[in-house]
Protein backbone atom coordinates (compact mmCIF):
# COMPACT_ATOMS: atom_id res chain seq x y z
CA UNK A 1 0.00 0.00 0.00
CA UNK A 2 1.13 3.51 -1.07
CA UNK A 3 2.34 5.67 2.20
CA UNK A 4 0.77 8.64 0.95
CA UNK A 5 -2.05 9.17 -1.81
CA UNK A 6 -3.33 11.93 -3.73
CA UNK A 7 -6.35 13.65 -2.10
CA UNK A 8 -8.31 16.71 -1.57
CA UNK A 9 -5.96 17.59 1.68
CA UNK A 10 -3.51 17.78 -0.98
CA UNK A 11 -4.69 20.11 -3.13
CA UNK A 12 -3.55 23.86 -2.71
CA UNK A 13 -5.55 26.15 -5.35
CA UNK A 14 -2.61 26.68 -7.35
CA UNK A 15 -2.91 24.38 -10.58
CA UNK A 16 0.99 24.34 -11.52
CA UNK A 17 1.70 23.18 -7.95
CA UNK A 18 -1.07 21.22 -7.48
CA UNK A 19 -0.10 19.21 -11.08
CA UNK A 20 3.70 18.66 -9.81
CA UNK A 21 2.65 17.42 -6.40
CA UNK A 22 -0.10 14.96 -8.29
CA UNK A 23 2.78 13.86 -10.20
CA UNK A 24 5.28 13.02 -7.03
CA UNK A 25 2.10 11.28 -5.26
CA UNK A 26 1.99 8.82 -8.45
CA UNK A 27 5.59 8.52 -9.05
CA UNK A 28 6.57 7.47 -5.21
CA UNK A 29 3.39 5.17 -5.23
CA UNK A 30 5.49 3.61 -8.50
CA UNK A 31 8.72 3.65 -6.07
CA UNK A 32 6.55 2.05 -3.53
CA UNK A 33 4.71 -0.85 -5.60
CA UNK A 34 8.17 -1.58 -7.79
CA UNK A 35 9.95 -4.89 -7.62
CA UNK A 36 13.22 -4.77 -7.34
CA UNK A 37 14.92 -4.85 -10.41
CA UNK A 38 13.36 -1.73 -11.39
CA UNK A 39 13.36 -0.04 -7.99
CA UNK A 40 16.88 1.97 -8.34
CA UNK A 41 15.41 3.64 -11.50
CA UNK A 42 12.06 4.67 -10.44
CA UNK A 43 14.16 6.10 -7.79
CA UNK A 44 15.74 7.70 -10.14
CA UNK A 45 13.35 9.46 -11.78
CA UNK A 46 11.31 9.73 -8.48
CA UNK A 47 14.73 12.15 -7.60
CA UNK A 48 14.66 13.44 -10.92
CA UNK A 49 11.35 14.69 -10.67
CA UNK A 50 11.19 16.32 -6.72
CA UNK A 51 15.28 18.06 -8.09
CA UNK A 52 12.74 19.74 -10.71
CA UNK A 53 9.55 20.52 -8.16
CA UNK A 54 12.02 21.96 -5.76
CA UNK A 55 13.79 23.76 -7.94
CA UNK A 56 10.90 25.27 -9.49
CA UNK A 57 9.34 25.97 -6.01
CA UNK A 58 12.77 27.50 -5.01
CA UNK A 59 12.39 30.16 -7.76
CA UNK A 60 8.93 31.11 -6.86
CA UNK A 61 10.39 31.87 -3.57
CA UNK A 62 13.01 34.33 -4.23
CA UNK A 63 11.02 35.76 -6.92
CA UNK A 64 8.08 36.91 -4.28
CA UNK A 65 10.66 38.19 -1.82
CA UNK A 66 12.11 34.69 0.04
CA UNK A 67 15.57 34.85 1.33
CA UNK A 68 17.65 32.03 -0.26
CA UNK A 69 18.15 30.33 2.99
CA UNK A 70 14.47 30.45 4.31
CA UNK A 71 13.80 27.08 6.07
CA UNK A 72 11.61 25.84 3.16
CA UNK A 73 14.31 25.77 0.13
CA UNK A 74 16.52 24.44 3.34
CA UNK A 75 14.48 21.52 4.11
CA UNK A 76 14.01 20.90 0.04
CA UNK A 77 17.68 20.90 -0.08
CA UNK A 78 17.87 18.33 2.98
CA UNK A 79 15.20 15.90 1.71
CA UNK A 80 16.73 15.70 -1.69
CA UNK A 81 20.32 15.05 -0.18
CA UNK A 82 18.86 12.12 1.36
CA UNK A 83 16.77 10.41 -1.60
CA UNK A 84 19.96 11.07 -3.20
CA UNK A 85 22.16 8.93 -0.34
CA UNK A 86 19.43 6.88 -1.23
CA UNK A 87 20.29 6.47 -4.58
CA UNK A 88 23.73 5.33 -3.60
CA UNK A 89 23.09 2.73 -1.31
CA UNK A 90 20.58 1.34 -3.78
CA UNK A 91 22.66 1.15 -6.56
CA UNK A 92 25.02 -0.84 -3.74
CA UNK A 93 22.55 -3.75 -3.02
CA UNK A 94 20.51 -2.41 -0.01
CA UNK A 95 17.34 -1.77 -1.93
CA UNK A 96 15.53 -1.28 1.88
CA UNK A 97 16.98 1.77 2.29
CA UNK A 98 15.02 3.29 -0.70
CA UNK A 99 11.97 1.10 0.15
CA UNK A 100 12.43 2.58 4.24
CA UNK A 101 13.02 6.24 2.81
CA UNK A 102 10.02 5.79 0.51
CA UNK A 103 7.68 5.03 2.86
CA UNK A 104 8.89 8.13 4.79
CA UNK A 105 8.61 10.12 2.11
CA UNK A 106 4.63 10.07 1.82
CA UNK A 107 4.01 11.27 5.08
CA UNK A 108 6.85 13.91 5.25
CA UNK A 109 5.13 15.45 1.91
CA UNK A 110 1.80 15.42 3.34
CA UNK A 111 2.62 17.33 5.98
CA UNK A 112 5.23 19.49 3.77
CA UNK A 113 2.40 20.49 1.08
CA UNK A 114 -0.46 21.11 3.68
CA UNK A 115 1.94 23.62 5.38
CA UNK A 116 4.84 25.05 3.60
CA UNK A 117 3.36 24.57 0.35
CA UNK A 118 -0.11 25.98 1.37
CA UNK A 119 1.86 28.81 2.65
CA UNK A 120 3.63 29.73 -0.33
CA UNK A 121 0.80 29.04 -2.05
CA UNK A 122 -1.57 31.07 -0.30
CA UNK A 123 1.15 34.22 -0.17
CA UNK A 124 1.79 33.67 -4.30
CA UNK A 125 -2.03 34.30 -4.96
CA UNK A 126 -2.02 37.37 -2.47
CA UNK A 127 0.61 38.71 -4.92
CA UNK A 128 -0.90 37.51 -7.78
CA UNK A 129 2.13 36.04 -8.69
CA UNK A 130 1.63 34.17 -12.63
CA UNK A 131 3.91 30.64 -12.40
CA UNK A 132 4.20 30.32 -16.21
CA UNK A 133 5.51 33.77 -16.99
CA UNK A 134 6.45 34.31 -13.39
CA UNK A 135 5.55 38.02 -13.59
CA UNK A 136 4.44 39.32 -9.99
CA UNK A 137 0.63 41.58 -10.36
CA UNK A 138 -0.01 42.55 -6.89
CA UNK A 139 3.76 43.77 -6.18
CA UNK A 140 2.82 45.68 -3.05
CA UNK A 141 1.60 42.38 -1.75
CA UNK A 142 5.05 41.28 -1.55
CA UNK A 143 6.87 41.56 1.96
CA UNK A 144 9.20 44.74 2.43
CA UNK A 145 11.92 42.26 3.30
CA UNK A 146 13.18 38.84 2.68
CA UNK A 147 11.23 35.77 4.28
CA UNK A 148 13.18 33.64 6.51
CA UNK A 149 10.59 31.48 8.45
CA UNK A 150 8.77 28.34 6.89
CA UNK A 151 5.94 29.43 4.53
CA UNK A 152 4.59 32.25 2.30
CA UNK A 153 3.62 34.37 5.42
CA UNK A 154 5.35 32.96 8.64
CA UNK A 155 8.86 35.29 7.98
CA UNK A 156 7.97 36.64 11.45
CA UNK A 157 4.52 36.08 14.07
CA UNK A 158 3.28 39.20 12.86
CA UNK A 159 3.28 38.31 9.05
CA UNK A 160 2.06 35.03 10.74
CA UNK A 161 -0.57 36.43 12.26
CA UNK A 162 -2.09 38.31 9.24
CA UNK A 163 -1.94 34.94 7.34
CA UNK A 164 -4.52 33.70 9.63
CA UNK A 165 -7.15 36.45 9.09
Amino acid sequence: MASLEWNAALILDFPVMDEVHEEFVTLLAQVEAAGDEQLCALWDALIAHTQHHFDQEDRWMQTTGFATSNCHSQQHKVVLAVMREGAVKGGQGDLGSIRHMAGELGPWFSHHAQNMDAALALHMRRAGFDPITGTVLTPEALPDELITGCGGACGSAEKAAEATV
